[in-house]
């Protein structure tokens, strides 16, 4: 039986996994990552980064959606699958509860500084089932 502890961990890495599928879905299906402007679409598409003319800003730009997107999922599989299988081992370990935590604050910071409101409040969701789920274990009844 899963404790609320738990519960409320794994749907906080529940809420990341699926803003990251989601983003995951939007880099390779549909126009939501497109620029509105198609003519920087184009220039995108034949202008290379100063690093390095083997790829295309276009090219780097869905690589660093998508691999955006792989950072989310495997935060939440992660971080779910401790809440659920191995909870003494994430709750008993200071390294991965600040670890999480101080993935979910740049996430947040990163949200209301860069993106846009529905990711920064599925974030902020995220954040405070998180933050619940520490007080309500770590703090003694």
């Amino acid at each position: 039986m899963l404790t609320v502890p738990q519960m409320l961990m794994a749907a906080s890495a529940l809420v990341i996994m699926l803003l990251g599928l989601l983003h995951l879905l939007y880099t390779f299906r549909g126009n939501k990552l497109f620029p509105r402007d198609t003519h920087l679409e184009r220039q995108m598409q034949q202008v290379s980064p100063v690093l390095t003319n083997r790829t295309t800003m276009w090219d780097a730009w869905i690589g660093f959606n998508a691999s955006h997107s792989y950072g989310a999922i495997f935060f939440g599989l992660v971080y779910g699958y401790l809440a659920i299988v191995h909870a003494e081992l994430l709750f008993h370990s200071a390294y991965f509860l600040v670890l999480g935590l101080a993935m979910l604050c740049g996430y947040a910071f990163l949200a209301k500084r860069y993106w846009f409101r529905i990711p920064y409040a599925g974030i902020l969701i995220a954040l405070a089932l998180y933050l619940a789920a520490l007080v309500m274990r770590l703090l003694p009844a």
